[in-house]
């Protein structure tokens, strides 16, 4: 048994941490501290063992749902024989606070307001925390309209309108709700130790502050291309997985949400990846949130720090933490019976040369913030620069992150040339004249050495790795940094080759034998499509995959083909990431054509 599919969740989110809420109205994840932080409720890995909080008709009934316009607060309609209700949950941000400043000091507090409609509806709820991630069942106390939990660091106090029961760790509650009659639900955390009352504010206030400030930032952002609705909601998505203290997005809310039901690639997401960062760079300035983008570039600089001859971090905490050992929790059945559950992840003690590539990138898109430039930024792109030069000869993880043996990935060499390229374009900015000279010789020697080594005339394409005649779907990122323009005819046989053995009813696959669909693989070809002025194709491909969103639009990692299901740590920050730049390339494509046989576009650095 377990919680219902990935996709049948909504996400909420409160700048510090998120939960998921399933179709049938039961809030199957929360990690109240911060996004890495333990769940209090994790039925989403264990339907026993890991807790949930659920508002529902106690009979027969069907739901459909939408978030409120412009914010991430979700309201779910329940129809029955006897009438319907309205359940509208939402993590409260800071009272009053607007604009960019949302979510710094979020109080850690679950609203679910229950609203009659028509009718008469018989109504339970059913209160089950396991604290850290399901391992300590808390003793709950009922006190009038409250339950208090406490175990181990945690505090919950659950504040509702209706007859609360407690038994045995369970908090339940039945009640009816006729139409025009509400009932209020609160539920708020705070650190045992820290001397504070976990807050209970009113749940209407809570609701009205999160639609307020949710919709003050989506005003802030007026993205004017094509797809807008969609463009918006996924930068809202993004934005939601942003921890506001430090502006760090990460990958996922979730660990261990299977690539493949009972496969056991299971891995934690609650992190912050070098890699997605000049991607997430562009998503932001593409969907009009130039202040967002400032404040990923500001974090990414203070993360890495002074940088040496040692390989550089490939991802972090939402705090700039570096050690983030992976460990399994044994006690959990895991989704769908998918183990490992892992908290975690052992990637970052990997090689990645691409991420070198990746902040340089991000840099020269932010260049004119970047004026006058601030020493430690000076050094960072100089010792960024340094270390593409010095390493672009050597085996790494890859950006898929394998985990037996490092190999000579294309996708690495070509973003060591992006970081030597876009350091060349900055020239005295951040080196001298040797600097330089050093850089381009460096940066031609890779670009002849890729194009020798990484295209197999037998495949008639670039392969994964080289000397390989493997097909990898990272390769689709050249055009999209200048490395070769899309028209190219080796880059051209690529895409056609990777449609078509990676390719299914409109996903791409990462390699032959993936499991599913990599839903940003799908999104990087509509951008190579786009820019070789393929557009009709592009489109096409575009509304195939963009139409995969769940309900409520929101995507995971990835796409079961078989089944058409979503998979992989949900919702994820890089398939909604992926969607908007496509959705941008899509817009440049139709406002400047590229003609029959042209190069790449002014500025991309071919």
């Amino acid at each position: 048994m377990r919680s219902g599919l990935i996709s049948e969740h909504g996400f909420l989110a409160d700048g510090r941490s998120a939960a998921l809420v399933d179709r049938g109205g039961s809030v199957n994840w929360w990690c109240p501290e911060r996004f890495d932080g333990p769940s209090v409720f994790g039925r989403l890995l264990d339907d026993d063992a890991g807790g949930h909080w659920s508002i529902h008709p106690a009979d027969g009934h069907h739901s459909e749902r939408s978030y409120l316009d412009d914010t991430l607060v979700l309201r779910t309609v329940f129809h029955t024989d006897g009438g319907a209700v309205a359940v509208t949950d939402a993590l409260a941000l800071d009272p009053d606070a607007r604009g960019h400043d949302i979510g710094r000091r979020s109080p850690g507090v679950l609203a679910r307001v229950v609203e009659g409609l028509y009718g008469e509806v018989s109504m339970r709820m059913d209160y089950r925390p396991r604290f850290e991630y399901g391992r300590v069942t808390a003793y709950l106390v009922g006190r009038g309209d409250t339950v208090e939990a406490t175990a181990g660091a945690a505090r919950l106090r659950l504040r509702g309108e209706a007859d609360l029961h407690c038994d045995d760790g369970t908090s339940t509650a039945a009640f009816t709700v006729r139409a025009g009659e509400v009932r209020r639900f609160t539920l708020g955390y705070a650190p045992t130790y820290s001397g504070d009352v976990p807050p209970t504010p009113d749940a209407d206030a809570v609701l009205a502050d999160a639609s307020a400030g949710w919709r003050s930032w989506a005003d802030l952002h007026d993205y004017q291309g094509l797809y807008r609705e969609q463009v918006r909601r996924s930068a809202m998505v993004v934005q939601g997985m942003t921890y506001a203290p430090s502006g760090a997005v990460v990958a996922a809310p979730t660990t261990s949400l299977p690539e493949q039901i009972g496969g056991d690639r299971n891995y934690d997401y609650r992190f912050v990846w070098v890699r997605d960062f000049s991607l997430t760079l562009q998503a932001l300035w593409r969907a009009a949130c130039p202040d967002e983008a400032n404040r990923q570039f500001a974090w990414v600089s203070r993360a890495m720090g002074l940088i040496g001859d040692e390989p550089v971090p490939i991802m972090y905490g939402v705090e700039g933490e570096r050690d983030l050992t992976e460990h399994a929790l044994d006690h959990l059945r895991g989704y769908a019976d998918s183990r490992p559950v892992l908290v975690g992840n052992d990637a970052w003690r990997q090689r990645q040369n691409d991420v070198l590539g990746e902040v340089l990138d991000a840099a020269w898109l932010m260049r004119h913030y970047l004026d006058p430039m601030d020493d430690e930024v000076r050094h960072l792109l100089r010792a960024l620069a340094d270390q593409a030069a010095r390493v672009w000869r050597e085996p790494d993880a890859g950006m898929w992150e394998a985990r037996d043996a490092d190999r000579h990935y294309v996708s690495s060499k070509v973003q060591c040339w992006t970081a030597l390229d876009r350091a060349v374009r900055f020239g005295s900015r951040i080196g001298d004249a040797a600097d330089v000279d050093r850089w381009a010789a460096a940066r031609d020697e890779v670009r002849e050495t890729v194009l020798r080594r990484g295209f197999d005339e037998r495949v008639g394409a670039f392969t994964g790795a080289f000397d390989s005649a493997e097909l990898d779907a990272s390769v689709l990122i050249m055009p999209l940094v200048g490395f070769l323009p899309a028209t190219d005819p080796r880059f051209r046989s690529t895409m056609d080759a990777i449609q078509r053995r990676l390719g299914h009813d409109g996903l791409v696959r990462r390699w032959e034998g993936d499991p599913a669909g990599f839903l940003i693989c799908s999104f990087w070809l509509v951008g190579c499509l786009a820019s070789a002025g393929e557009t009709d194709r592009a489109t096409l491909l575009f509304e195939q995959v963009a139409g995969r969103t769940n309900d409520l639009g929101l995507l995971a990692e990835q796409i079961d083909p078989g089944d058409g299901e979503q998979v992989g740590n949900f919702p994820q920050a890089f398939s909604h990431i992926g969607l908007i730049n496509a959705a941008g390339q899509l817009t440049d494509a139709q406002r400047q054509p590229v003609p029959t046989g042209a190069g790449p576009r002014k500025g991309a650095g071919a």
